[in-house]
């Protein structure tokens, strides 16, 4: 399967700030894509877990989502893995 047409999943690791879901899915309105599916529960010791997978996107596109994501305050950890 070529990478260019692979499902990716985003893993993100919050805070239990309220606005940290949005702040996520902000970066694919901004972009104008619209995720396959979208995961979000709270964790144990005041964290918020995100899962959204994506469908053709290029890899260069994808980083750059994770860095954006990143940056965000209440954002612990953000990374991409192939599904």
């Amino acid at each position: 399967m070529s990478q260019e047409f692979s499902l990716w999943r985003l893993r993100v690791v919050a805070d239990s700030d309220p606005g940290a879901l949005a702040r996520v899915l902000e970066r694919f309105q901004n972009l104008n894509v619209l995720p396959r599916r979208i995961i979000a529960e709270f964790g144990t010791n005041d964290t918020l877990h995100v899962e959204v997978d994506i469908f053709g996107l290029p890899q260069d596109q994808l980083r750059n989502i994770a860095a954006k994501i990143g940056e965000s305050p209440s954002v612990v950890n953000a990374y991409w893995h192939q599904v």
